[in-house]
């Protein structure tokens, strides 16, 4: 018999939920940022869900947000165009960065020396964290916004998905395009994965897995509802999806069939991303909620307690 998913849901947010990321594992567990258009960015223990604080600051909507490693830092990106610094230990605000109009996009380096920033003015910019008051390196080429830009290939190159409908790669000293991708339609959300160099990029309903460096198509996989976000497992045995139909999908990566589909938010589910140990993963949604869920249902982990009395079933203390 199978066992019913359960998940945690993390409440607190006001409106929708449109970014969130999870840091490295630390001495301390590991964390998770959720970036919503109530412009006030959470930091929640990353295993249990347990609020830990809010980013206070920002004068407009967050559409992005993102840890180091370490979780030591923070950034976001907001609709008052702005790009901000935290210490995420302090919830202090270390570092505002001025644009030209939204920002929808953060991404740190592996040594948290430099920041990657791209939104609505069409430019992907590097920031030196460690010189605030030297001006940003600028890369331009999309013709339209940038949805997000992320490092790759130890920090050499840059990715970014624009609603030009292309994915570049750039190389990040010479600011050239080194391969870009085109579509017929809007890049909904791009995921990196460094182990393997995985690119996941999802558009309409489908979902497409390239090799980041060479942009060579490795698999794509039609979904049954138009997709906002997409997530593969650090293990690569699965990979979860989400989008319109308020749904939760689990395909195996290798088979490509789908092996679960859970509703559980109240609205459109707008960004999904496995934890570093793959043992959950969380959503965003339109509902103003975040829910973690059990890669594999049933196993004894962060708040689920699993007990097996005459039949099975999972618990979780009063959360």
């Amino acid at each position: 018999m199978a066992m019913r998913q359960t998940p945690l849901t993390c409440s607190g947010h006001t409106r929708p939920v449109v970014d969130l990321a999870f840091s490295g594992i630390t001495p301390y567990g590991y964390f998770l940022i959720s970036a919503c258009k109530d412009g006030k960015p959470m930091l929640r223990q990353g295993d249990t869900g347990d609020w830990i604080g809010t980013f206070l600051g920002h004068k407009g909507a967050v559409w992005g947000a993102t840890l180091n490693n370490e979780a030591t830092k923070a950034a976001t990106a907001a609709a008052d165009f702005t790009a901000k610094v935290w210490d995420a230990v302090t919830g202090d605000e270390v570092l505002t960065l001025a644009h030209k109009h939204i920002v929808k996009s953060v991404n740190f380096t592996q040594d948290s020396s430099c920041l990657l920033t791209g939104g609505n003015d069409k430019i992907i910019r590097i920031y030196d964290l460690n010189k605030p008051e030297a001006e940003p390196q600028e890369i331009t080429g999309h013709t339209s916004a940038i949805k997000k830009a992320l490092w790759c290939n130890n920090d050499t190159q840059i990715l970014s998905a624009a609603d030009d409908k292309t994915v570049r790669l750039w190389d990040r000293n010479s600011t050239e395009v080194v391969k870009q991708l085109s579509f017929d339609m809007s890049v909904s959300s791009m995921e990196y994965i460094p182990d393997g160099e995985v690119l996941v990029i999802t558009y309409g309903k489908t979902i497409a897995f390239y090799n980041a460096l060479s942009l060579d198509m490795i698999k794509t996989v039609d979904a049954p509802a138009s997709i906002h976000s997409a997530s593969l497992h650090p293990d690569k045995d699965f990979f979860v999806a989400g989008g319109d139909d308020f749904k939760l999908y689990k395909f195996d990566y290798g088979t490509k069939e789908e092996l679960e589909s859970y509703k559980g938010h109240f609205g459109p589910v707008h960004c999904v991303r496995f934890s570093p140990d793959g043992e959950l993963y969380a959503s965003g949604s339109e509902d103003g909620t975040l829910r973690l869920w059990q890669t594999a249902v049933g196993k004894t982990y962060g708040l689920w307690k699993c007990v097996l009395p005459g039949e099975f079933s999972c618990l979780m203390p009063n959360n």
